[in-house]
């Protein structure tokens, strides 16, 4: 195996230096020269947003006065409180399993127009609960907003990454975690700017306090699914469904270059080579369902997560992503998200004002602190940033625990207690900002063969989720049934978290498939996806191009080279899902 795989580094390697001599290197001046490229990935961002501000946004109003005078138990009852939120997570966690199938049957564009739909469909069933149907139209409008809300997390990143060249799709996949970070940001702070509505009293303050956060989603929601009919269509997706003259158009648009030009015929070239690696890898391993008709592309998505189960080594790869999401939830950070004000109220904040305000510095360090991860994370790597940062979480949360414990009874006359409560508060969303938060994803993207990476990082989703919406169900009893111990839980699983993470899981950067197959003990796999890579090349005469049998030509094999490459674009890597 190791000539062969020799000689594929070198062949990926010599393509990315081509690229690179024509295009230059990725960073800021990539995104200059890919403008429309930019300006299309930040306009589908828009969906980043949405999913961002709906994770923040329910924790303000659940604090409101009017909100509470309005639904009642749901408010006042713990267990009923935690099922109102959680349900947005039930949602996302149906609308991520169904969002492969729409996105490959419809196509990337058509998939974000009904995702779109859907999440604002949500949003007009929970504008209704003023007119009497109450917590009815708020539980069933959260469930088909997080349905909506769960297809847009899971398509956006695909759709961006597939028009997007590899020298600019390392910035795109840090543009949509920021988006994500803005949308909670700016969610904390209209909040606290609506809480004034007709007062902060349950007597005074207007239902428009808690509907105004509710109804603002509809505008951008608006905004992305009439501007993304005007958007192109995946060039991947026109090519693995026949469309190629249609996705030579589509690439000539987006790189702003003439359809015959050579770039633009090595691109599309590249997407050919993928696309028919992908058909063939299920025509050997599912060959009943070789046909793309709508009941395979819905059925192979369950038999490829199912076959993952079949073998050691793949069981071991199922171990690291969904024990990874199981950690990343059990950290407490959507606890944090979706119940601050009502975690600063336990710490003596007890003006909803307050709280609310100090919900919104939750947002600002957040955002801040996940910049330094995009920026920095391939150069130190994955296991040391995200065990560093799953022992400052566990760390705060313990700290928290020792302080509440003593303070519970008495914040009036220990004040400076409860303000360092809500300091190592902020303190712990800096350290899930800069780490757990895009590096669990990154593990989970980058640990699959070529051939089984979409289904692996699917199953990844789902288990971040499902165990998304047993947090938010349970944080509201364990608050109030074993307060401090709150802490203490999510404390010793975050510790638990980085000794999963030191000592089994192993450090991607830098690692080649091959290498991934050698520590999960798989070897041969990604040799033989870069067989049949190396075949389909030759077979459409990527190779000879790439030789330079083809004058003034460069490219890099557009999904393959980030997988073989000399291991410095693992941001690129990761978007090849």
């Amino acid at each position: 195996m190791g000539g062969a795989d020799a000689g594929a580094g070198a062949f990926y390697d010599a393509a990315l230096h081509k690229r690179e001599t024509l295009m230059g290197k990725s960073g800021p001046s990539a995104l200059i020269k890919n403008f429309r490229v930019f300006r299309i990935a930040l306009f589908a961002c828009i969906g980043g947003v949405l999913y961002g501000y709906n994770q923040g946004m329910f924790s303000g109003i659940l604090a409101m006065p009017a909100f509470e005078r309005h639904m009642g138990e749901y408010v006042t009852d713990s267990t009923k409180k935690g099922w109102l939120t959680a349900i947005l997570e039930l949602g996302a966690w149906i609308g991520t399993l169904l969002s492969g199938f729409i996105a490959e049957v419809l196509s990337r564009k058509y998939s974000v127009l009904v995702a779109s739909a859907v999440f604002m469909l949500g949003v007009v069933i929970q504008a209704t609960a003023i007119t009497g149907v109450g917590h009815d139209a708020i539980l069933a409008g959260r469930f088909i907003t997080g349905m909506g809300v769960g297809s847009l997390a899971m398509i956006i990143p695909i759709y961006n990454s597939e028009v997007a060249p590899p020298e600019v799709r390392g910035a795109l996949v840090a543009t949509q975690q920021l988006a994500i970070c803005f949308g909670i940001m700016i969610s904390f702070w209209i909040d606290y700017g609506t809480n004034f509505i007709g007062g902060t009293t349950a007597e005074t303050q207007s239902d428009a306090a808690w509907l105004t956060p509710i109804c603002l989603q509809l505008a951008p929601a608006v905004i992305l699914f009439v501007g993304m009919i005007f958007m192109p269509f995946s060039p991947r997706w026109l090519v693995h469904h026949g469309r190629e003259e249609e996705a030579r158009q589509v690439l000539s648009s987006l790189r702003g270059l003439s359809p015959d030009h050579e770039l633009v015929e090595l691109e599309f070239l590249e997407i050919k080579a993928q696309s028919l690696f992908e058909k063939r890898s299920v025509a050997e391993l599912f060959p009943n369902l070789r046909e793309q008709t709508a009941w395979n592309i819905f059925k192979l998505q369950f038999v490829s997560i199912k076959k993952l189960f079949q073998t050691r080594a793949m069981v071991k790869r199922v171990v690291v992503a969904t024990v990874t999401m199981f950690f990343q939830q059990w950290s407490g950070i959507n606890a944090v998200l979706y119940y601050a004000p009502a975690i600063f109220k336990q710490l003596g904040l007890d003006d909803t004002a307050t709280s609310l305000l100090a919900t919104g510095v939750v947002g600002i360090v957040m955002f801040l602190a996940t910049i330094p991860a995009v920026l920095w994370i391939d150069r130190v790597g994955r296991k040391p940033v995200l065990t560093v940062g799953a022992i400052g979480m566990a760390t705060c949360h313990i700290i928290i625990a020792v302080i509440v414990a003593k303070n519970i009874d008495q914040w009036e006359s220990h004040q400076a207690a409860g303000w360092a409560a809500v300091c190592m508060v902020w303190l712990f969303v800096i350290h899930f900002g800069y780490s757990w938060g895009p590096c669990a994803w990154i593990i989970v993207a980058e640990i699959w063969p070529l051939s089984t990476r979409p289904y692996g990082v699917a199953l990844g989703a789902s288990s971040n989720w499902m165990n998304n919406f047993i947090v938010g169900q349970v944080t509201p009893d364990m608050l109030e049934g074993i307060t401090y111990g709150t802490y203490i839980l999510f404390g010793i699983l975050t510790y638990m978290g980085a000794a999963f993470v030191w000592f089994l899981v192993p450090e991607t950067k830098r690692l080649t498939l091959e290498e991934m197959d050698i520590i999960f003990g798989s070897e041969g796999t990604a040799a033989a996806d870069f067989e049949r890579m190396a075949e389909i090349n030759n077979e459409i005469g990527l190779t000879r191009i790439l030789r330079g049998e083809h004058s003034n030509t460069t490219g890099t094999p557009y999904e393959t080279l980030p997988e073989k490459g000399n291991g410095s674009d693992h941001s690129e890597r990761i978007q090849s899902v």
